[in-house]
């Protein structure tokens, strides 16, 4: 099952001793153009190419622009077996406005 953290709860996270694995689905282009610091692209239309090389143990964490994207790549990360699977709710727009400004929005 995936669960949704919100943006302040990923924040919380990552400053923790143990920090999620933070996955960016996007494109290229919109990576370069605001990305959360410590993510790594992994985007969505090449899912079939990376799908097995994530950390199967490790908490992860899947963001795209407003949530969607990233939900339905946890959905299928999900069936392949991984079981620590969380999505931004709101995705990158959601943190750039909750809680970390100098993100830029499109």
């Amino acid at each position: 099952m995936v669960k949704d953290l919100t943006p302040r709860e990923l924040a919380d996270r990552l400053r923790g001793e143990d920090p999620p694995l933070l996955v960016d689905v996007r494109e290229e282009r919109e990576f370069q153009f605001a990305r959360i610091d410590g993510a790594e692209l992994r985007p969505l239309s090449q899912v079939q190419l990376w799908k097995d090389e994530l950390d199967k143990a490790r908490e992860i964490v899947l963001y795209c622009h407003s949530g969607s994207r990233s939900l339905s790549v946890a959905h299928y990360l999900a069936v392949q077996g991984y079981t620590r699977l969380f999505n931004l709710r709101g995705g990158i727009d959601a943190w750039s406005r909750e809680v970390d400004p100098t993100v830029p929005r499109y």
